[in-house]
Order: C-alpha cells, then structure tokens, then sequence
C-alpha cells in the first residue's frame, strides 16, 4: 500500500501563482478487530499495519502478551483494511468482558472510552534503570528527525522512535497520528523481543496523557519530545515514574519529571 501520493498544486512562489507539486502522506481507515469483532477503528498510514495490531494489542491491555496473540491478518478492502487479530480464548474470553468501542479521527487517542475511570487507568510505577546523557537525548531526538523519510516527503506525518545509549535509534515508526506511531513502534519493539525499558522512547509530537500511558504499559521509563508536554502528562509521568523530557531541541531540553535518569539531573522534585 503506498504511503503518499503527488499532488499537483497551483503555488504562490515570489509574487506570481505557479505551477507546482506536493507529496501528500496517505491516509485510510484501519479497523482492528478481535477473533472476528471490530473493537477499534483508526484512521492511519498504511504501513506496518501488523506492528500497529500488535501494540495496540499490548498498550490497550487487550493482550497481556505476544504469547496471547496467535496471528495477524491484514485484509484490505475497498474502502479501508481489517488487521484481524487472533487471540488465544482466554484473551478473547477476558476482552468480551470489556465494553470498550473506539471510533475516531486520526488526532484522537482516546475516542469511544465509556468513563472517566477507563481514561484515567491507574498505571504501574515502571522500574526502568536506563540512564541517558545529556548528548544521548540531543543525538536521540536528531536522529529520530533524520529518519523521518516519510515526513520528508509530505511533512504531515509523526515519528515514534526507540534509541538506546550506546546503539542510537534502533528503530522508528511514522503515522498520521501520534498515538497509531507509538503503538506500531511498540509492537515492532515487542516482535524483535526487545524491552522499551532498556531505552528511551523519542516523539516528534507534544507529549499528551496517552502517549505516557502507552510508555508505562511498555515500561519505558523515558520519554522524549521534541514539543511541550501538557499539564496532565507531566502529573501522569510523575505518578508512573517516568522520566520526562521534552522541548528537546539542538543541544537544549527540559526535565520535567524524575531527572534522575539523566546525567547531571539530579534535580529536586520538579513536578
């Protein structure tokens, strides 16, 4: 499936109107669905779609594990693609319990959660021991930058990326929406059998409640922005023991939450 498509444009260039042309990111609706029920549908990038299944999977609670998941199946259709998801029966049994419907735009990451209860879930404390550099976070958020070939080409789309100090970026996912990259990069960390608390997950995105919700559920215990985070991300991040960081530009960052992983952060509580 292709992930962007050229447009032609008529363009404003130096005073006069021009011909032009512009790389546009692609964009479908992706239903995810549970031994035969759709449980979610998003709209997406059309790429790693089965790294999308998996994470949401596993940020959503919905497999405690990849040994709960048995296969995954991409079907594409007319108007969009199933990714069919198999579960073993007592996942199946244990998700048929929940009433749990998502139905929303590509800027949503929470659309069709029937309480407040269900938004707010109570999150593990991670125990994560990674420990980062001040370089470690400059390098992590400029190679997530420089890995974003789809965004180079249509600069509408957000990157998820995992880096690990003394590897850089071992691997990075693009979407339309923040959330879909997130859940694509964790079902691609937990594929390749690795554990998102031996590194720092990096975003292009602002950091917004979800986005720590999904790094606690993976065990990541730091989390990079390149914008701000908002009020509520930070008290969430607190709570879960999670390092924030964010406005990660050039050289310059900022702390927000359990600087103690960072080296020369050993600043007094910040949140």
């Amino acid at each position: 499936m292709e992930t962007s498509r050229p447009f032609d444009t008529l363009a404003r260039r130096g005073g006069r109107f021009v011909a032009s042309a512009r790389e546009l990111a692609a964009e479908t609706a992706v239903a995810i669905s549970f031994n035969g029920s759709s449980h979610a549908v998003l709209m997406a990038t059309p790429a790693d779609l089965e790294d999308l299944a998996r994470g949401f999977a596993l940020s959503e609670g919905i497999a405690a594990s990849l040994a709960e998941i048995e296969a995954i199946a991409i079907v594409e259709g007319d108007r969009g693609v199933d990714a069919q998801v198999r579960l073993t029966a007592d996942a199946a049994e244990a998700l048929a319990k929940r009433r749990r419907v998502m139905a929303g735009p590509v800027g949503c990451g929470m659309c069709g959660l029937e309480s407040i209860e269900a938004a707010m879930r109570t999150l593990r404390s991670v125990s994560a021991p990674v420990r980062l550099s001040a370089r470690d976070i400059a390098d992590a958020a400029a190679a997530m930058t420089a890995a974003q070939t789809l965004n180079r080409r249509t600069h509408a789309v957000h990157a998820a990326g995992w880096f690990v100090a003394g590897e850089g970026l071992v691997s990075i996912r693009e979407d339309v929406g923040r959330h879909n990259a997130l859940d694509k990069l964790t079902g691609a960390l937990a594929l390749a059998g690795r554990h998102a608390g031996d590194g720092a997950f990096v975003v292009s995105s602002r950091l917004s409640i979800e986005l720590v919700q999904k790094a606690a559920v993976a065990g990541c215990g730091v989390l990079i922005a390149v914008s701000a985070p908002t009020a509520l991300a930070v008290e969430t991040a607190e709570r879960a023991n999670i390092t924030l960081v964010a406005v990660a530009r050039d050289s310059e960052f900022e702390i927000f939450t359990h600087p103690q992983r960072i080296e020369q952060g050993a600043l007094s509580r910040v949140a």
